[in-house]
């Protein structure tokens, strides 16, 4: 894994194809292995899509009030 979105996109679906498959779930104890598998994916997904959407906000934060803005937040990351 390469850690992309794309990364993440393919396990998400992934998660979901095993859900989906019938077969596999037959059994409840299986089921509910993936119930809780698939809660856990989901709570990290999540993470990873905020921490992507706070890198965004900070580039657009940059792009419009230019590079030297940067320097108080670097400051309050030890950055």
């Amino acid at each position: 894994m390469k850690n992309t979105i794309n990364d993440l996109n393919n396990v998400l679906f992934e998660q979901l194809e095993r859900l989906q498959d019938d077969e596999a779930m037959k059994d409840d104890a299986a089921f509910e292995k993936e119930i809780t598998r698939s809660k856990a994916i989901t709570n990290i997904a999540a993470q990873i899509i905020q921490n992507g959407n706070l890198s965004l906000r900070a580039c657009q934060y940059v792009a419009e009030y230019g590079a030297d803005a940067r320097k108080p937040v670097l400051e309050m990351t030890d950055g």
